[in-house]
């Protein structure tokens, strides 16, 4: 995608910092988005007064919900203080209506009909997202060395927040990711014999530039045709997309009569609801999860009902 000069220096400027693509896409959108309700003015003219109104017109007129506006503010707070290195005062904007909803959440027993619509890549995937607590990034991320088969963890680097962390690995996908482990390293060892492999962090690519010939790196959902890397622009194999998966599971949702709103996170909420289900204790999945604050864990013993455990309703008192 082009950008103006402007945008391509704070582009380059979150490259230099580390940032994931997908927090730079997002950055860049807010910040142009910021600028064209300014009329096109240019950010150093502007301050605290333009972005409490940008950030007041997104909760009033366009309703966002708090977390879009939240990461609006992040984006401006970013190309003031960290680009322009302009310190902001007070933002006194409007509260985007933060409404607090439960997770949806599958019973185990609509997770086995799900399933049992999916088949191949798919139902592997969706496999994982609910055996191991996963967000869909973060398993189509995954490479064939982040996953241990004896010692049954996946590890996922650069999750939300650019954390690492390790998590468990269902016996049950034992059944299948010898396969398809097989079967990424055979795309590998093809693509290798005309140059090509996995696409790479840039910088590793540019330290060891022939790590895409290690099996290690090869994808482990890996994409069926090839395309340029968003950075480099050279030739590679991506990993699947996660559009491949949310359409097959909208499909299988449907044929399995299951009346929610089921999305590939609600696998990720029913691995922990069912995991405090089953008595395991809350830091143990909070870290599984990867979450900083225990209290973003608690959410799902409010699923569970248990913030009122023992409480008895008073019609049963009569």
């Amino acid at each position: 995608m082009t950008h103006s000069p402007f945008l391509n220096a704070v582009r380059d400027s979150i490259r230099l910092r580390g940032y994931s693509l997908r927090t730079e896409k997002t950055y860049l959108h807010w910040i142009k988005f910021y600028i064209l309700f300014n009329q096109k003015r240019h950010p150093d003219t502007m301050g605290s007064a333009e972005i409490t109104a940008f950030l007041t017109y997104l909760a009033v007129e366009r309703h966002v919900a708090a977390n879009t506006q939240k990461v609006a503010l992040n984006a401006l707070i970013y190309l003031y203080q960290k680009f322009l290195q302009i310190e902001l005062g007070e933002l006194p904007f409007s509260l985007a209506t933060k409404q607090r909803s439960l997770p949806i959440v599958v019973t185990q027993t609509e997770v086995a009909h799900i399933l049992a619509k999916l088949s191949g890549v798919h139902l592997h995937v969706i496999q994982m997202l609910y055996g191991s607590g996963l967000r869909v990034t973060e398993c189509l991320r995954l490479r064939v060395q982040d996953v241990d088969l004896e010692r049954l963890s996946v590890t996922v680097h650069d999750g939300k927040g650019n954390k690492d962390r390790q998590t468990l690995l269902s016996r049950s996908c034992l059944n299948w990711l010898p396969d398809q482990i097989e079967h990424s390293l055979n795309i590998q060892q093809k693509d290798n014999q005309r140059g090509i492999g996995p696409s790479m962090p840039t910088a590793l690519s540019v330290k060891y530039p022939n790590a895409f010939r290690e099996p290690g790196w090869m994808y482990l959902f890996p994409s069926s045709g090839l395309c340029p890397h968003p950075i480099t622009g050279e030739i590679c194999r991506h990993h699947l997309h996660d559009s491949a998966i949310r359409k097959a599971l909208r499909i299988a949702v449907r044929h399995a009569g299951v009346r929610k709103k089921v999305n590939c996170h609600t696998f990720r909420h029913s691995f922990a609801t069912h995991l405090l289900q089953a008595g395991y204790d809350i830091r143990t999945v909070q870290e599984l999860l990867g979450h900083n604050d225990v209290k973003t864990t608690q959410i799902y013993t409010h699923v569970l009902g248990q913030h009122y455990a023992g409480t008895v309703s008073p019609l049963d008192r009569l």
